[in-house]
Order: structure tokens, then C-alpha cells, then sequence
């Protein structure tokens, strides 16, 4: 298990959207138990909302699934840029932490998870991801599951993370 569990973008606008997210109910599921996990053992869990045109701050669709409530021993940052470390205090806040691991999940694989997870790789954390629990939608080029099943198999695995068991 990482140091922290880093949850990024499942807000209403995104996984309620016009295009659907891929195996959204396993992922939720499957984050609801890396999320009892982490508070069963007392660590740290954050949570990264994005925010721009279509997630506007407060509201509606800016929200938070309500499958993944925060609690107030939570830690949420937010971002307007697909890296979750861009002009965020996120760095700050996993040094005061004293972490060293990251166990990412969420949503979008090819945008807002794929460029968080090189970022942290470049900045030095290990990283952790439990396979299935990041998802997308379908894009030009290929479905939702071949975009995840890429980089998960192709770009991630043994390159800038580690899968591990649930």
C-alpha cells in the first residue's frame, strides 16, 4: 500500500457527461474499496477535482461523485491543467505528508491520470495503480478499453508505475 491514495477527477461532469466512462460502476466500485483501505489504516487520501468552463467551481458538475464522499480528514486540491501538480500546492501538501509512494486512480486515463502519473515519476515518487481503476471515454482513434488497456499495458506498467492487488 502507498503512502497515499490520489483520486483524480470523478466529479458529476465528467463520469455523468454526454460521453459515457468506460466500466464506470467497477471503477467506482473498485476506488470505494481502495478508499476503505486507506482509512482503515489511517492514511491520507486526496482527492483532485479539475475546474474549468464545464466544472465550474461550486457547482453542480464540479461536485464529487457522491459514491466517494470526502471526509473532513480528506485532502483536496484543485487544478485547472491536466497535471495535478501544476501551480497546485499538491507537492506541498505530500511533504508534509513524508510521502514517498502514490496509488493513483480516476479519470481520464489519456489526459488529467496519464500526465499526473509522469509528473510524479519525473519528480521522484513511486508509483502504484490497482489495474481497472482508471477509465475514460471513447475517442477517434480507439474505445475507451483500448485507450485504458494501452497505457496500463504499453505505457505505465514497469515504465512509471507498479500494479498491484487490491
Amino acid at each position: 500500500m502507498a503512502d497515499v491514495l490520489i483520486i483524480i477527477d470523478m466529479q458529476v461532469g465528467i463520469c455523468d457527461g454526454s460521453q459515457p466512462l468506460a466500466n464506470l460502476a467497477t471503477v467506482t466500485t473498485g476506488i470505494q474499496q481502495r478508499i476503505a483501505s486507506y482509512r482503515a489504516q489511517d492514511k491520507p487520501i486526496v482527492f483532485v477535482q479539475h475546474n474549468d468552463a464545464d466544472l465550474v467551481t461550486g457547482s453542480a458538475n464540479w461536485k464529487v461523485i457522491s459514491d466517494l464522499p470526502i471526509e473532513t480528514t480528506d485532502f483536496v486540491i484543485q487544478k485547472t491543467h491536466a497535471n495535478s501538480f501544476y501551480h497546485t500546492d499538491l507537492q506541498q501538501q505530500l511533504q508534509a505528508l513524508r510521502c514517498q509512494s502514490l496509488e493513483i486512480c480516476g479519470a481520464q486515463v489519456e489526459f488529467c491520470i496519464d500526465t499526473t502519473v509522469k509528473m510524479a515519476h519525473g519528480m521522484g515518487y513511486q508509483l502504484e495503480m490497482v489495474r481497472g481503476l482508471t477509465t475514460t471515454t471513447d475517442n477517434p482513434m480507439m474505445s475507451a478499453q483500448q485507450t485504458i488497456d494501452f497505457y496500463q499495458d504499453r505505457i505505465w506498467n514497469h515504465r512509471f508505475l507498479t500494479f498491484v492487488n487490491d
